[in-house]
């Protein structure tokens, strides 16, 4: 079942765009199954999950943290992760880049920006990052995009314009403060629920976990 969900999201995105497979909570033998279909690139959102996940999947594997960053768990994870989808404040940038000098290597990170109705939801306001003021020198981060949620809501005319103001808010940084920057090229936004208008809106990469492997059952406490 696996094989063939891949299969049909895959068939259903446009070229340039990347499908990053949701695998928290989920387990290895879920992600191997995923890998043998061809898919290269997961997202997880729990520090100690990935870290312990990590030596038990191919070393080709791609892998995206898409949760809250805590930078006291940065250290179980930046060695060797492929993209940290969700900066969300200038001290948390600059404790990834910190982190990734410790571990001597350069990590690429997107820039969380809040555009849902939500307050729960983290990220960066959209006017924050218009003068991008406080950017201080990253020797070890490449900021190469930004990502963000819409809203939760069943009404998708509202889903689509967070993902329009956030696509607004990519293009002002891409010709402002990242103009000339070759790498600051991704968006990041869509979900299971939402992919579909996330592309239409120009996503570069989508997160999708429940339609590729099904319900997760979160943990009880």
């Amino acid at each position: 079942m696996i094989k063939e969900n891949l299969d049909k999201i895959r068939a259903a995105l446009p070229e340039g765009v990347r499908l990053v497979a949701v695998s928290k909570l989920k387990p290895v033998e879920d992600i191997l199954e995923a890998y043998a279909a061809g898919q290269r690139a997961f997202g997880e959102n729990y520090a100690t999950e990935l870290r312990d996940k990590h030596p038990q999947l191919p070393g080709d594997v791609e892998w995206h943290f898409i949760g809250h960053l805590q930078g006291k768990q940065l250290k179980y994870y930046i060695p060797f992760v492929t993209l940290i989808h969700g900066v969300d404040s200038l001290d948390h940038l600059a404790e990834v880049d910190r982190a990734a000098r410790k571990a001597g290597r350069t990590v690429d990170v997107l820039l969380q920006v809040h555009v849902a109705q939500e307050e729960t939801k983290f990220g960066f306001a959209p006017d924050e990052l218009v003068g991008l003021e406080g950017l201080g020198p990253l020797e070890n981060t490449r900021i190469c995009g930004v990502m963000g949620m819409a809203s939760n809501t069943p009404d998708t005319a509202r889903v689509r314009d967070d993902f329009r103001l956030l696509r607004r808010i990519f293009e002002q940084l891409k010709s402002g403060p990242f103009a000339g920057r070759p790498e600051f090229r991704e968006l990041s936004m869509g979900m299971s629920h939402d992919w579909q208008i996330a592309v239409d809106e120009g996503s570069t990469i989508v997160r999708i976990g429940s339609s590729i492997f099904g319900p997760r059952n979160y943990p009880t406490h």
